[in-house]
């Protein structure tokens, strides 16, 4: 046997001193990021190195990592405002430049003077793929910088850093959590004898598909590691092949796992073919468990086979660990005595007796797996623990000793020695004889040939001497961690380290200290220790070389030549992509009349002509356009300006323009279209772009903007002038005002004044106005011109959906609230059609008792011998006499019949987004619908212009006055949120509002327009619709009070419903409120039906079903009011249930109680009051719990607990019954649930149920996964915390066993539990991790559930 460490302690004193006199220099982490191609703009390179290093020896160093010629780029610091880059023939150290030690300093390595870095050679670099971090070697310990067991820096480190064409291996690339595959792949390419074998297997493709044929993926993934030049390859496929998706890379499994289920796949994959017996031949042992009487020296066996010898680190109950592997196998195959109650039935003595119970080795397998079973479970914090002490094991092991020991005999005892088949009975030679004659003929184990027991027994004990080539480390906990190989290579007998994408040369002298000794010598504390060790049998007979390519096979030569050509073709796309521009493309297109966003990928070689073109194709423009009509400019999309234009550039590479090939761009390119007719504008760098308005004060409308380009150097009066030329206005009466973002107008009056000094930046918006008026001569903010513009920027485009059928008579929709006497005869004649309106208002309002519709209804009654000839001009059209912008150019100039001037509250300072309330009768799905951030998504952006009185004007660039300001405006409201008020807050108005919800103080008018609006998808047809334009400050109780005509019945008469992205509709009741929340092109619909009222609270009433499979039923929707009890809500109730739901009910026959999500909660009591004891909001939801019994209810001290009896004998749950407590006590509660049981209070176990309502629990898991009887004496404290009424409890008889069930009832249970929770959406087990069992499938992949997400 050889020692585990074979040099004197003398030599180990003086390399430790080495190791810490080298780790006392600081040390540099510098993490690069390479910014120069866009494949490796997302990884780093890592490096660790002394902090003495040179600013030009850190150039040499990544250049070295990157793969680049040093030279050829430039390294900056980064997040940091200075792009400078370090100076790359300094000599001076990194701590003197800048770089701080123990600490990581980010870098960007950058294209230099606007050339890409050029690659170096395969030969001198070794790297072929850049994207990979490059930190090699074992990971550092717990993530510090320059500890010891640091292997980065190849000065003070026992690892050398090689690059693949010196080390001659490929790494793996680790998917995710993949590293213990990665470690078990290459130990098996590293094994000669299964190499060669796997090479020898040729695959048939007509027999099986490929991509789920487990040994070729392995072949392909062995030749590639052979033969790539690629620093680390993909597992993907291989994966693939086990059937697996993308969501297992994220499962972290044991490596000795994986080894048995992937040696048991390619068994069977590998049937009926020559390497069907392979895994046998070269990791399949044999031992003999044994149970040997003491007193007539009987014995019993049976004959086990293993592919792995598990070894113990410290046996249970021990506080010793075994020092050593001998010491662990020596404890696998010592005996244990069976005595005293464990007495072994001897069937020669007829009774029992003493016995002798273990384990024998029989053979031992040509490849040797030890395991050290490092994870354990620790019953006193009942979690999985990691077992980190130490445990050596030498580099060649003698297992002579270890084979057929005997044990130490009694005199009664009969010589028994190996016995080579199943069976039991006494042991004779002679059947020994005949078991090994019947072995099944193969070369197995240590046996070469097919020889007697007894020839075997007398091999010398060198045929049994193994030698260490694999040691698959484990970093990390039990939890999780990071696996990783040290390999030797029988090639070159040098050691390895396979770190994933990472392989380095490995010293003698780091295995021996570090490896050896589980790196307890060095880190003292470390987790990082070995788990898994494979040894090969000494045999110069048998031990096998690596076949070279040379000697490859010739389907293995075929397989080689596709993977080289798919490795070439890889590499010249990758080649491709390095010199491929990326940059954002945008065009107003002329068809769709929106901006439209794409990529476009050219080579940097490629001219802007040839570009143009690409982009052309790009945005769908042939046919539409003309190519000599389109130009591409350099644009800024979130300042919306156009950079510069390329006049005269249309042969230069775009790779100039553009400043190289980039990861990212700082600008993005536009695809500018003209009209035949125009001519392109040059753009040139400096200047700043603005959008000029012109503004009609007679006909009250503002244009379309006119783009101007401009120099922040021009003063007030040259800007005039070029407004002039632009627009043809006069320049001596022009006021110019420019507005800077939401009402912030500013008037450009001063004429040597720059644009710069006012305030103007890339892109900018003005209005102009040049006419003789007197409004020149008013202050700015009381001028019409103000009041215009202001108006303007308030205004906001509605869709309003009405009513179907809808009341409202012709009259109506054509005036103003305040009738004149013209409409008065309208008005009068379309009444014929208000019965039928009545009636949908009375089924659709829950029979409203409203006093106006009565009179209404009169009126219909005493005028109804005019209905006929004013019914046809009403279907007329109901719209007939709104006059529509779009069709009316001049309508602007003329007062609208639509255009209402509203009184609203002039003072805005204290408004608040209206409120939102959720209606079942909108909403189909009877269930609560939660309200989240992307449902409430609005705008509260101030650019919110529709100007409906102008048209679009095409500009030479392609942009309208609905191009970059309406994209940009769109993108702004897209990431907003709006605010909503909260439960707490009053529905009604305020006090400062009348009933009308007019203003008390002075008021003022504001804008409010209307035209009609057709779907046009067709989708709303029967339904009328308007499109409103509004000043969005106009008050809801404003807004609805304008839309009464429309409606045809009054305001308190019907809903308004903001309809949200996904259709999903919530109800606005806060009368006090203005419309600031809603932007360009909400969608609204309105509903008849009675609204709210100050200090109302429309409530969802549900029916708790504590004992039903489906506990919560909806039931209606009702009305609770502030101040009012509960009694009177449940006295309201009362007639409510009984016509919708046929509920006959007293008020003492039901409670009301709290409801969260699907739990029942505080019970309400009937004097509790709303808002003063029992907080309501809106969307407010309610239980209503039908009583068996009086109220046993009374007072807020009791507690009210839904009890649940556990019966273990009859494996099934009782039905829910309600215990109330006076008090928190568990000595109650058990006294309680002793008295409805009738269990004796001494054997009563409780547990609190987990989960939502009701706690459902599989009948398999409830006994022992629920935490029975907590050491608690009052309910309100952990682990139950019961405090509120609706707390399920569970309880059960400890004395009571669990009924035995037979493995088919287990199974049936099984899938009955598991269909019912599922039903019922509730899991089947409630474990906070549960993990994934490790599974190859050898048909592709596993078959879903449907049941299953």
């Amino acid at each position: 046997m050889h020692p585990s460490f074979p040099f004197l302690p003398g030599s180990y004193a003086f390399v430790h001193l080495q190791i810490e006199s080298a780790a006392e220099e600081p040390r540099v982490l510098c993490i690069v990021q390479d910014t120069t191609n866009a494949k490796t703009v997302n990884e780093r390179l890592t490096l660790n190195l002394p902090a003495s290093t040179t600013v030009n020896k850190l150039y040499e160093d990544v250049a070295h990592k990157a793969g680049y010629v040093n030279g050829t780029f430039c390294l900056a610091w980064a997040n940091t405002g200075d792009m400078a880059p370090l100076d790359q023939a300094s000599e001076m150290s990194l701590v003197l430049s800048g770089f701080e030690a123990g600490k990581r300093n980010f870098m960007q390595l950058t294209d230099k003077e606007g050339e890409q870095p050029q690659v170096a050679s395969v030969n001198s670099s070794g790297l072929d793929d850049s994207s990979q971090d490059r930190f090699i070697g074992p990971l550092p310990r717990d993530g510090t910088v320059g500890c010891s067991s640091d292997y980065s820096s190849p000065s003070y480190s026992y690892s050398s850093i090689l690059n693949k064409s010196d080390t001659g291996y490929v790494g793996l690339v680790n998917q995710a959590m993949t590293c213990y595959l990665n470690s078990l792949l290459q130990t098996l390419f590293m094994t000669p004898e299964f190499r060669n074998a796997l090479y020898n297997w040729e695959f048939e493709e007509s027999e099986e598909d490929p991509v789920n044929s487990i040994p070729y993926q392995l072949q392909r993934l062995f030749v590639l590691l052979q033969t790539s030049k690629k620093r680390a390859i993909e597992t993907t496929d291989v994966t693939r092949s086990f059937g697996w998706d993308s969501s297992e890379a994220w499962q972290q499994h044991d490596v000795q796992e994986l080894c048995r289920v992937m040696f048991d796949a390619l068994e069977q994959k590998w049937k009926q073919t020559e390497q069907a017996d392979l895994i046998n031949q070269l990791y399949q042992g044999k031992l003999k468990d044994y149970v040997r009487c003491l007193e007539c020296g009987y014995e019993s066996w049976r004959i086990d086979t293993y592919l792995d010898i598990p070894l113990v680190i410290r046996p249970f109950g021990a506080s010793q660990a075994f020092g050593s592997v001998e010491e662990a196998l020596q404890a696998f195959i010592q005996p244990e005595t069976l005595d005293g109650p464990n007495q072994y039935f001897c069937e020669r003595c007829k009774k029992k007796c003493d016995a002798r119970k273990g384990l024998r080795f029989l053979h031992f397998p040509y490849l040797l797996t030890l395991q050290l079973k490092r994870f354990d479970f620790d019953y006193t914090t009942m979690h999985r623990i990691k077992l980190n002490d130490r445990m050596t094991f030498p580099e060649e092991l003698d297992m002579s000793p270890f084979i057929d020991v005997e044990d130490e005999k009694s005199p009664q005892t009969e010589s028994c020695t190996d016995s080579g088949a199943e069976n039991e009975g006494s042991c004779h030679s002679d059947q020994m004889s005949n078991d090994f004659s019947t072995d099944d003929a193969v070369d197995e184990g240590i046996c070469l040939d097919n020889t007697s027991s007894s020839e075997r027994a007398l091999k010398p004990k060198s045929s049994l001497t193994f030698e260490l080539f694999s040691v698959m480390v484990h970093s990390g906990s039990a939890a999780g961690g990071h696996y990783y190989a040290c390999i030797k290579s029988f090639s070159d007998s040098q050691w390895y380290s396979f770190n994933d994408q990472h392989v380095s040369k490995v010293s003698q002298l780091y295995i021996t200290i570090s490896i050896l000794s589980n790196l307890l010598i060095l880190c003292p504390n470390s987790s990082t220790n070995a788990y898994m060790l494979m040894y090969r049998l000494k045999d110069p007979s048998r031990n096998a070389k690596f076949l070279d390519v040379e000697d490859f096979p010739e389907h293995i030569k075929r397989l080689m030549q596709r993977e080289k050509e798919s490795e070439e073709q890889e590499k010249r796309q990758r080649e491709i992509e390095r010199n491929t521009c990326k940059i954002k493309l945008f065009c107003m297109h002329p068809v769709k009349m929106m901006m439209v966003e794409n990529k476009l990928e050219v080579h940097k070689d490629k001219t802007l002509r040839e570009a143009t073109e690409m982009a052309y194709k790009l945005m769908d423009l042939d046919g539409v356009v003309p190519l000599d009509c389109c130009r591409l400019v350099k644009y800024d999309e979130f300042h919306e300006y156009l950079e510069r234009s390329y006049e005269g550039e249309e042969d230069m590479p775009m790779g100039l323009l553009l400043g190289g090939v980039k990861s990212s761009y700082m600008f993005d390119l536009l695809l500018e279209i003209r009209r035949p007719d125009q001519v392109f504008q040059p753009y040139k760098p400096g200047e700043v772009m603005v959008k000029v308005h012109v503004v009609d004060l007679k006909s009250e409308s503002i244009a379309a903007p006119v783009s101007v380009r401009a120099y922040l150097n021009q003063t007030i009066t040259e800007f005039k002038q070029l407004i002039a030329q632009a627009t043809g206005l006069c320049a001596e009466t022009m006021r110019v005002i420019l507005e800077r973002c939401y009402n912030d107008l500013r008037l450009l009056y001063v004429p040597n004044k720059t644009l710069k000094a006012e305030g103007f930046f890339r892109s900018n918006k003005v209005f102009v106005e040049s006419s003789d008026s007197a409004d020149h001569q008013a202050v700015f903010t009381d001028s019409v011109l103000w009041k215009l513009l202001d108006r303007h920027g308030n205004t906001i485009r509605l869709f309003v959906s009405l009513p179907e059928q809808s009341p409202g008579s012709l009259a109506n929709r054509t005036s103003c609230p305040k009738a004149s006497a013209d409409s008065e005869d309208s008005f009068d004649g379309a009444k014929g059609s208000r019965k039928s309106v009545e009636a949908i208002l009375e089924e659709s309002t829950e029979k409203l008792k409203n006093l106006s519709l009565q009179q209404q209804q009169q009126q219909h009654q005493q005028q109804s011998s005019s209905t006929s000839d004013s019914q046809k001009s009403s279907e007329h059209s109901d719209f007939e006499l709104i006059e529509s912008p779009a069709q009316e150019p001049d309508a602007a100039s003329q007062p609208s019949q639509t255009e209402n001037c509203t009184r609203a509250a002039s003072d805005t300072e204290n408004q608040f987004p209206s409120e939102e309330r959720s209606d079942s009768d909108v909403n189909n799905d009877r269930s609560t619908s939660s309200v989240d951030s992307d449902i409430l998504s609005s705008s509260h952006s101030s650019d919110t212009l529709c100007n409906a009185d102008s048209g679009t004007l095409p500009l030479a660039n392609g942009l309208d006055s609905h191009s970059i300001t309406s994209s940009r405006r769109s993108k702004a409201h897209e990431g907003k949120k709006e605010t909503w008020d909260t439960a707490e807050e009053d529905s009604g108005t305020d006090s400062e509002y009348d009933e009308n919800g007019k203003s008390k103080a002075d008021a003022q008018y504001l804008y409010f327009k209307t035209e009609p609006y057709s779907h046009e998808d067709g989708s709303g047809e029967g339904q009328k619709c308007l499109l409103v334009h509004l000043d969005k400050r106009i008050t809801l109780a404003a807004f609805k009070q304008n839309l009464e005509p429309f409606v045809g019945v009054p305001s308190t008469q019907f809903k308004v419903f903001r309809v949200y992205a996904n259709n999903q509709e919530f109800e606005s009741v806060r009368l006090n409120e203005t419309l600031s929340s809603f932007s360009d092109d909400n969608k609204i619909t309105i509903r008849l039906g009675r609204a709210l009222k100050k200090g109302e609270y429309r409530v969802k009433v549900y029916q708790l079903l504590v004992n039903d499979p489906e506990p919560c039923k909806f039931l209606l929707d009702t009305v609770f009011a502030k101040g009012m009890t509960v009694r009177q809500s449940k006295e309201e109730l009362l007639p409510q249930l009984k016509d919708q739901c046929k509920l006959d009910l007293s008020t003492d026959r039901f409670r009301l109680r709290k409801k969260t999500w699907k739990n029942p909660g505080t019970v309400f009591l009937d004097y509790h009051v709303y808002e003063e004891d029992i907080n309501i909001s809106s969307n407010w939801e309610v239980f209503l719990e039908v009583l068996e019994e009086p109220e046993r209810m009374k007072s807020m001290s009791q507690l009210a607990v839904l009890t649940r009896r556990w019966c273990p004998a009859q494996m099934k749950l009782e039905a829910f019954r309600e215990v109330v407590l006076e008090s928190s006590s568990v000595e109650e509660l058990k006294e309680k649930l002793s008295e409805l049981s009738g269990i004796p209070l001494e054997n009563l176990e409780f547990a609190k149920g987990r989960g939502t309502f009701p706690c459902d629990i599989s009948l398999l898991e409830i006994h022992q996964d629920l935490d029975w009887n907590p050491k608690v004496s009052t309910l309100n404290v952990w682990p139950l915390y019961i405090c509120d009424d609706g707390a399920v409890i569970f309880y059960r008889d400890c004395t009571e066993e669990l009924m035995e069930l037979s493995e088919e009832e287990r199974n049936e249970l099984m899938k009955k539990e598991s269909s019912r929770l599922l039903k019922t959406g509730h899991r089947v087990s409630y474990s906070p991790r549960k993990e994934k069992a490790l599974k190859i499938y050898l048909d592709g992949g596993p078959t879903k559930d449907p049941g299953q997400d």
